[in-house]
């Protein structure tokens, strides 16, 4: 696997995302400049500069003409992706944690932390592509209040998701729960506990039929999106920070490794950071990529399947090109009987095989 290391970050790295036709990477960190790289060959192309606070997320258009991203500084900022022009700064009460655009790319939607008597919130916010930025409404379309639970303890979300025709807003937060709320009254419709402790990450399949969540609990879980069934479970040994499903194979990417506070004293090869490799379907692991030097804390996948990015603790970003024989990789799958029912006296297909073939020796 030949990797390409992206040296342009001088902190962690927080979030590293495709764009739909997967020839631009862009990536943040908590250097407060996002920045966006050729896909195949890791150039740089260029940077957003103006936050003041680290980038916990980002996210671009269908057509990548427009960028969000959500900062630190109490803001979520609009850009031009070709000039890496600021269009519009939209300003919270709290630190925002997320941003994500509705299909169509004229609305988008943040969660932010609670801060100081605020509690926690979902805003909605509509920038239509063919209005002038400077007719743009400063304040959210819809707020979602996130109140104390009834014990008095604050809930706050980790990630936000619009799900296929805008048809809900999916959230997960930092108890190990997932709620969907209504996009134009803002009530909450389901609340499901998948994970014990935090959500770090979600991610979708390219179709929004599956989503995969990394949790502190040393776990990530795959489900169903129409009627969340738990499908599958990947188990580790440290906390997972980022999962991905990859698009073209049954196979899910994890990455993760030993608490930040704790890199200065462990090894690589200890930490467990690097990317592992799971068969979708069977939850075992088949393989390994090492090279960074603190947790992993995002992850990526090229949308045609053939490369994937890593980023960490370490300020790295690698990006990193499949093998000829990963690709043309066939995962093994269990002999079925023939016709679907085992031969007479119980012998199945792949031992009649073999006597067939001693028989004509």
């Amino acid at each position: 696997m030949r990797p390409i290391l992206l040296k342009g970050h001088e902190r962690s790295i927080t979030v590293v995302k495709y764009n739909y036709d997967g020839d631009l990477l862009f990536t943040a960190s908590k250097d407060h400049v996002p920045s966006v790289w050729r896909a195949e060959s890791g150039d740089r192309l260029g940077t957003f500069a103006g936050h003041k606070g680290t980038i916990w997320d980002l996210d671009v258009d269908r057509f990548s003409t427009r960028v969000l991203t959500a900062s630190a500084d109490a803001s979520a900022r609009l850009w031009d992706a070709e000039t890496g022009e600021c269009i519009k700064v939209f300003s919270h009460r709290g630190p925002v944690r997320g941003v994500a655009w509705a299909d169509g790319s004229n609305s988008f939607a943040t969660i932010s932390d609670p801060f100081v008597d605020h509690n926690a919130q979902i805003s909605i916010y509509d920038v239509p592509q063919d209005e002038s930025p400077s007719d743009y409404d400063d304040t959210p379309r819809l707020e979602i209040d996130l109140p104390k639970t009834n014990d008095g303890k604050r809930v706050n979300p980790t990630n936000i998701v619009w799900l296929n025709l805008n048809e809900a807003l999916f959230v997960t937060f930092d108890n190990g729960s997932i709620r969907l709320y209504d996009t134009v009254t803002g009530d909450e419709l389901e609340e499901i506990f998948p994970h014990e402790k935090k959500i770090n990450r979600v991610s979708f399949n390219q179709e929004k039929t599956l989503f995969i969540t990394s949790s502190a609990d040393f776990t990530a879980k795959l489900y169903d999106v129409v009627n969340l069934h738990h499908l599958k479970t990947y188990k580790t040994e440290r906390p997972v920070n980022d999962a991905v499903i990859h698009p073209t194979k049954d196979h899910i990417l994890l990455g993760g490794g030993q608490e930040a506070m704790s890199v200065t004293t462990t090894r690589g090869d200890v930490g467990k950071f690097e990317t592992r490799f799971f068969h979708l379907v069977y939850e075992e692991e088949f393989g390994k990529v090492k090279g960074h030097f603190g947790p992993i804390n995002a992850l990526g996948v090229n949308p045609n399947g053939r490369s994937y990015a890593s980023g960490a603790e370490d300020g790295y970003v690698r990006l990193h090109f499949f093998d000829k024989s990963y690709l043309d990789m066939k995962d093994p799958v269990p002999e079925a009987p023939e016709g679907g029912e085992e031969e007479e006296g119980g012998e199945n297909y792949e031992e009649k095989q073999e006597d067939s073939d001693s028989d004509g020796q």
